[in-house]
């Protein structure tokens, strides 16, 4: 046998030797199972299966279970955000009241809008108060723009300012089939996501001073869609656009304007949303295996709120997606 053939047979020994060793070691992961979910934080947080809860709207977190984690025992505060007004819209519950606890553990005075969830809102305003600043509740359907120009001015009229905008408010509801999406159910989902944050932020801007910002609630859904969200990924693509236009239009009043990206959380949205068997696996399909806590994406507004951290960064959108 010529010694090419020879070498060349004995490389294919090779290939084939090395393709039984790693299918030998699939195969024996795959009995082993893959694990837990991971857990990367300072404390440990729930992981599937949930408890079967289906949720009517909007969403009450005190009927979730189990209760979404938000206020961050490990987070020390530093004075990012010290002598500042904030509003944050969906403020009682959620991502919200996890951003509501920390800018208030940074020092600001917060005022938070919700529809109708007032139990929620209150227990936000009890967190804000035990971190020592002021909390002022503002319900009403930020949809309408007079509620939002109403809202801003209240805002003004309790704290004298406003320099933080988080634009959070939001609808969700799946439908598994195009077809199901009804003209209200389009109405509903575009009004709250897009026109909320339209209307909020052309209120709040006149209001805001150098060194203010916006921080607008995008989603995963935003960049990779979402079959069974079609109407709520389209807004929060139209969010991401929104937050890099405007952020062009207000960098020459020192305005800086940024978005964060959310994968999974376990909010009140969810569970107000999916039907039952949906939520009780939700977040496993991450590569982490288990959804966000909103304590665990709120470090993310802080940083992009503060002039402090995030001076010299506005157009951006921060993905925080659990590794996918």
């Amino acid at each position: 046998m010529p010694h090419r053939e020879r070498t060349a047979r004995a490389e294919a020994d090779v290939q084939r030797k090395v393709q039984r060793e790693v299918d030998a070691a699939d195969e024996a992961r795959k009995a082993k199972g893959n694990g837990g979910a991971v857990q990367t934080g300072a404390r440990e947080y729930p992981v599937p299966p949930f408890p079967k809860q289906h949720l009517p709207k909007p969403g009450d977190e005190l009927r979730v279970d189990p209760p979404p984690m938000y206020d961050a025992p490990y987070y020390r505060g530093s004075q990012k955000l010290e002598g500042k007004a904030a509003l944050i819209t969906g403020g009682d519950s959620g991502i919200g009241r996890a951003v509501a606890v920390l800018f208030a553990r940074e020092g600001a005075d917060v005022a938070i809008s919700y529809l109708t969830e007032q139990r929620d809102a209150e227990e936000t305003k009890d967190a804000v108060m035990r971190e020592g600043r002021r909390c002022l509740l503002l319900p009403g359907d930020v949809s309408r723009k007079d509620v939002c120009d109403e809202i801003v001015a209240k805002v003004i009229a309790e704290f004298g300012s406003l320099d933080v905008l988080v634009n959070n408010a939001a609808f969700q509801y799946h439908a598994l089939e195009f077809e199901d999406i009804s003209p209200q159910h389009l109405d509903t989902t575009l009004k709250t996501n897009l026109y909320g944050y339209f209307y909020m932020a052309q209120a709040a801007a006149p209001h805001m001073k150098p060194g203010s910002a916006i921080v607008n609630s995008g989603s995963v859904t935003g960049i990779e869609g979402s079959g069974a969200l079609l109407d709520y990924s389209m807004t929060k693509g139209g969010i991401h656009a929104f937050t890099r236009a405007l952020a062009s239009n207000l960098i020459s009043r020192g305005i800086r304007v940024n978005a964060v990206a959310p994968g999974p959380v376990w909010t009140p949205l969810n569970p107000s949303d999916r039907p039952a068997e949906q939520v009780s696996k939700f977040g496993a399909n991450t590569p982490m295996k288990r959804p966000a806590q909103p304590e665990e994406i709120a470090p993310a507004y802080v940083f992009l709120a503060s002039p402090h951290c995030s001076s010299y960064i506005t157009g951006e959108i921060l993905p925080i997606i659990g590794g996918y």
